[in-house]
């Protein structure tokens, strides 16, 4: 652009439109002629106090404010800007133009349609001609009517009960019809807001949103590393840790890719229909369906302006919730600095720290970098502290192994059933619930089983660990090295399996590559097919035929409960004999 031109968009930051008004013809018309002269699309975004707060050279899409920007922000009232927009054709606003409005929740949007044969100032130059004048503001979702928007989205059921078959609507606006310029500026802005942010406001209210419960939008990107069916499995299996962690899903946003998008892990289009969506659904939380790194976070959060986070972090809330041992609210506490630490972001130079005496003046120390070495220090007080606690539970296991006391863990996929069948067996009275990580903290009970041919009695340790799911993160493989050396001390493993889950292979095989990245080898493990009485009659001569030594039970129900002690006993006798 020319300097000359760029002087002219300066120029309108020193515009000042009445507070009761919309626009006036005078700045409308200066408008379009410096769009007319540049030969695009101008847009200049006004507060409630009538100034110019921003000019960009654009549609109102490629110039919109990202929402973390905005002055305000929330399902319950606009903005507090308004758009005055022109456009090179003779045509009403696009739904480019609408959604961004939508998005930014503009008190108003005006299009000025403009043409290049316009008014001739003295010495030559078009003023740019003003040839109608459109009006758009959001409407209150009550009384709006379906809208087709390529930002609706197809909500698919799941087995889990999260999401229904249903089209969402996106935001609702109403336009008005070819005003002139006179008509527009004869329009209240403080009236037209006014009663907007009343029906706004009741709306907000009406949802009756429990400030308990996140409302949460969930977004899964597939790629070609995953099969369909594994991506949807992954989906379903994310909605229940939501739902476990507290949260409400109200939608599932979806994308195939070749590979995830280096700064948004979405496309720039599907990240605007995630904003779209979270602010129709009045969405508080977002929540991706793989590990994000701290720059993917902060780009999704200041185009979307709400909150996101991703698998690990809402496993690690499970876990934050769900420990109730000082052994395992310290390795939650170590896996949650641990992940937080490279997150941290800083607020600039407002947060320095400054000192007095020589080399301390200055920036000094900023407030990123205190917390940073705050949470390094306590990382490693943490560390010693699991690693005192390892010593102890190692002294507890060679206590036992000192008594030749045979030992088994009830490995597993989370929510296989084995706090159940630890409470059947033993009648131990471990908290259960069809939850994923109901419970957290091993527990250790005495189980008597038959022995031998004489079928003479033999007491063994029988311990229930934490549940394991696919990928399960780093950081938790790291903090429950103490939860997990009861899997790799145990003399026998139970692994218990969901049968009546339509993914229990792919859960056979994430426990397994799970033990096989266990330091120490763990010892000989005996399949066991949980639920077999909610399993259909193919799956279970399925599972019968793959694993024709596995054992298949009902833990609730106890059924088949007598022939797993007479296999438990083969196997630790098989254990023990091959120390």
């Amino acid at each position: 652009m020319k300097s000359s031109q760029l002087k002219q968009l300066q120029r309108l930051y020193h515009q000042r439109i009445p507070g009761d008004r919309i626009t006036t013809p005078d700045f409308s018309q200066r408008l379009a002629a410096i769009s007319t002269e540049v030969n695009q699309p101008v847009c200049a975004y006004i507060n409630r106090r009538g100034q110019v707060i921003r000019v960009g050279v654009g549609t109102p899409r490629q110039t919109q404010i990202p929402p973390m920007e905005l002055p305000r922000y929330g399902a319950e009232r606009l903005s507090g800007i308004r758009c005055i927009a022109t456009h090179l054709k003779a045509e009403p606003p696009n739904e480019a133009a609408l959604t961004a409005m939508a998005l930014q929740r503009l008190d108003a949007l005006v299009v000025l349609n403009i043409t290049g044969a316009g008014f001739t100032r003295r010495g030559g130059g078009a003023t740019g001609y003003v040839k109608e004048a459109y009006l758009a503001h959001l409407t209150p979702q009550e009384s709006r009517t379906l809208i087709p928007s390529p930002a609706a989205v197809k909500v698919e059921e799941s087995q889990f009960g999260f999401a229904h078959n249903k089209q969402i609507q996106s935001p609702s606006w109403n336009i008005s019809p070819p005003l002139d310029l006179d008509d527009l500026a004869d329009q209240d802005l403080v009236d037209l807001v006014e009663n907007l942010e009343a029906e706004f406001q009741r709306e907000f209210i009406a949802q009756e949103v429990d400030a308990d419960h996140d409302r949460v939008l969930i977004v899964g990107v597939m790629t070609s590393e995953i099969t369909p069916l594994q991506f949807q499995d992954n989906l379903v299996e994310l909605g229940r840790l939501v739902d476990t962690a507290g949260g409400d899903v109200l939608q599932t946003i979806q994308q195939k890719r070749s590979r995830v998008h280096p700064q948004t892990v979405v496309g720039e289009g599907k990240v605007q229909e995630i904003a779209l969506t979270a602010q129709t659904l009045g969405v508080n939380l977002v929540v991706f369906d793989r590990d994000l790194s701290p720059s993917q976070v902060r780009n999704l959060e200041v185009q979307i302006g709400i909150r996101v986070v991703d698998r690990t972090e809402v496993i690690l809330d499970i876990f934050a919730q769900r420990a109730q041992s000082r052994a395992g609210k310290l390795q939650v506490e170590l896996a949650q600095l641990e992940y937080m630490q490279p997150r941290l972001a800083g607020r600039g130079r407002t947060m320095s720290r400054l000192g007095g005496g020589i080399g301390t003046r200055g920036p000094g120390e900023t407030k990123l970098e205190t917390e940073r070495r705050a949470i390094g220090q306590r990382i490693s007080r943490l560390q010693k502290e699991v690693t005192q606690l390892q010593a102890h539970r190692s002294r507890l296991r060679q206590r036992r192994q000192h008594r030749e006391i045979p030992s088994v863990a009830l490995v597993g996929y989370t929510n296989a059933g084995k706090s159940t069948l630890l409470n059947a067996l033993t009648n131990a009275e471990v908290y259960t619930a069809d939850q994923l990580f109901a419970t957290l903290d091993p527990t250790t009970r005495r189980l008597v089983i038959p022995y031998g041919e004489t079928n003479e009695h033999q007491e063994i340790l029988i311990t229930d660990t934490v549940g394991f799911i696919h990928e399960l993160p780093a950081s938790l493989m790291d903090a429950f090295r103490a939860t997990l050396e009861e899997v790799t001390e145990a003399d026998a493993l139970l692994h218990l399996v969901d049968l009546s889950h339509p993914a229990w292979l792919r859960h056979i095989r994430s426990v397994r590559e799970i033990l096989a990245q266990m330091p120490i080898t763990p010892g000989p493990a005996l399949v066991i097919f949980n639920k077999i009485d909610q399993a259909d009659s193919e799956t279970l001569a399925l599972a019968r035929e793959e694993f024709p030594l596995a054992v298949f039970i009902s833990a609730s129900q106890r059924l088949g409960l007598e022939t797993l002690r007479h296999r438990l006993a083969q196997l630790i006798e098989y254990a023990v004999d091959s120390r």
